[in-house]
């Protein structure tokens, strides 16, 4: 999933009183569906929306989203009603009734769990495993560029980008701090559970904890400051615990060659793109918290008097379980993609990303097969501040091959509000040529696992949502849209920024066509009444 690579340091190496942020103002929980000259709030005009359906008396017809994530909690009451259930198959009998390749694939399917039930929860991360791969190729050796093959070349610029990722970003002195602090934060953690009787939690949780124990004291305390430093109190505990082991696992990775987490747990080869009937059917496995959110920010069920009401209104939702703790492996994702096209998804959201892709062909030959079959696919842009136009982030529409891009891909920048953060979030990647849009990412409230329970959290990884959101509510009422056209009416009918905004990371300001395609935050209702002046071809998908 989508990180913050700015978490750890800020929490570890930083006290409470550095922070001068003030508390973001009080804003409504379904802020990001409110319409903005109506309400204030730089929504997406969703009432207005269905509104318009129902004036022109549009009728709906169902459309499957597929969500490929971390899992998905399927006890949900918002959830059930909307998951996707594989017509072809029956539950719990141990075969393959629709013939696929995939048991008992009900709601979806698991390509990081193994035939024995255990799952992957915890992984390395790209770079390292790219660098430890070509570190006894290229480690020490005189090197002259002009005499390399292409193949050498291209392996030899992956080895220095990923040796500069792994090594050059490694602070031992900060390293040797984490080690240190880690083992009292985790036990700090440990007394917060138990105080607050649950297993995750955030910042929010923690403002009503009065701990007197002395490691959740300092545990709670260091939460408070990154939350603070943040502008966000959705943070959970173990958002930042997965960030310090993260952190904690590149550093081991300078020296050593990262545990292969996958590999002992699925058993499939690797290697291999034409072995692709592994995993498991267990989509909820231990990790539901990030599908689960962005699940619901899609097609939570409405009007249903319960929790949130999702943007979307006739969808079903396949979840498609394939990113870890950690990053996600290239053949996972190619695979979960294709799966989902298989069976009947016409949007996919997915809310993942890395610095490296070695196996990127694989993912390149998905996204035809997706453009192919007429599905559209959204993607987070990445949640460290940076122009992706410049720095690596993946997947992305560019094929390897230099031979063009994929053009039913769309990108998603994270916007806020005036009264939560600023209209564009401090984290967001950004580019002017490789991010399409902006949508609201920043305190989106819905489903998370845990009972019946629902919360905020923060990222690009909820603004994809949003706009997969959108294009099912449009492609409900205009199911023959193509995904070209369906991308390109999501693009023309965003809101333009009319002042300048904040460029992530930074106090400066620009104009928001500096940072994206559009220069526009996607709102649904424009989105709608376009797609109404689309010509379309009947009988087609």
């Amino acid at each position: 999933m989508i990180k913050y690579s700015t978490f750890v340091v800020a929490v570890f190496l930083l006290s409470t009183n550095a922070f001068a942020q003030t508390e973001k103002s009080t804003v409504p929980k379904n802020w990001h569906q409110l319409d903005k000259t109506e309400t204030g709030f730089n929504g997406i005009s969703l009432d207005k929306a269905y509104e318009l359906a129902k004036s022109k008396k549009l009728k709906s017809k169902r459309i499957v989203v597929a969500v490929i994530d971390s899992g998905i909690d399927t006890l949900h009451e918002d959830l059930k009603p909307v998951l996707w259930t594989n017509p072809k198959e029956i539950p719990g009998n141990g075969k393959d009734d629709d013939k696929n390749g995939y048991i008992d694939d009900i709601h979806g399917w698991n390509f990081i769990g193994g035939k024995d039930g255990r799952n992957v929860k915890e992984d390395s991360y790209e770079g390292a495993r790219v660098y430890n791969k070509l570190k006894v190729r290229w480690e020490g050796k005189e090197v002259v560029i002009e005499k390399l093959t292409p193949e050498e070349k291209t392996s030899y610029n992956s080895f220095v980008a990923a040796k500069a990722k792994v090594v050059g970003e490694v602070d031992p002195q900060e390293i040797g701090y984490l080690k240190m602090m880690y083992p009292k934060f985790k036990a700090g953690d440990s007394v917060l559970r138990k105080e607050l009787g649950k297993e995750e939690y955030n910042g929010e949780d923690l403002k009503s904890n009065n701990t007197t124990h002395p490691d959740g004291k300092m545990a709670k305390g260091l939460i408070l400051s990154i939350s603070k430093a943040n502008n966000s109190y959705e943070i959970t505990n173990n958002q930042l615990l997965g960030e310090i082991e993260g952190q904690l696992r590149k550093a081991d990775a300078v020296n050593e060659a990262p545990k292969e987490f996958r590999k002992e747990v699925v058993g499939d080869d690797e290697t291999n793109i034409k072995d692709r009937f592994y995993g498991n059917n267990d989509i909820m496995a231990s990790t539901p918290f990030h599908g689960t959110h962005c699940a619901g920010i899609i097609g939570a069920a409405r009007n249903n008097e319960k929790g949130i009401d999702g943007i979307a209104d006739n969808v079903r939702i396949i979840m498609v379980r394939a990113v870890p703790d950690g990053d996600e492996h290239d053949k996972d994702i190619a695979n979960a993609i294709r799966y989902a096209v298989d069976n009947g998804a016409r949007i996919i959201s997915m809310s993942f990303g890395k610095d490296f892709s070695p196996e990127k062909q694989w993912v390149d030959d998905a996204f035809r097969y997706a453009e192919k079959k007429g599905v559209l696919l959204v993607h987070a842009a990445g949640n460290d501040a940076k122009n992706i136009d410049s720095a690596s982030n993946f997947p992305n529409p560019v094929y390897i091959n230099g031979k063009g891009r994929a053009s039913n891909v769309i990108t998603v920048g994270a916007s806020g509000d005036e009264k939560n953060g600023g209209l564009t979030a401090s984290f967001s990647n950004y580019g002017k040529s490789e991010v399409d849009v902006f949508a609201p990412g920043v305190s989106i409230y819905s489903t998370i696992p845990g009972g019946n329970t629902y919360g905020n959290a923060s990222g690009t990884s909820m603004a994809c949502p949003v706009v997969a959101g959108i294009a099912a509510l449009v492609l409900e009422y205009y199911p023959t849209l193509t995904p070209q056209q369906l991308k390109s009416i999501i693009e023309k009918s965003a809101t333009p920024a009319k002042d300048e905004v904040n460029i992530p990371g930074t106090s400066d300001k620009t104009a928001l066509s500096e940072l994206s395609r559009t220069g526009a935050f996607v709102n649904a209702y424009e989105a709608l009444k376009l797609a109404g002046t689309i010509k379309t071809t009947p009988g087609k998908k």
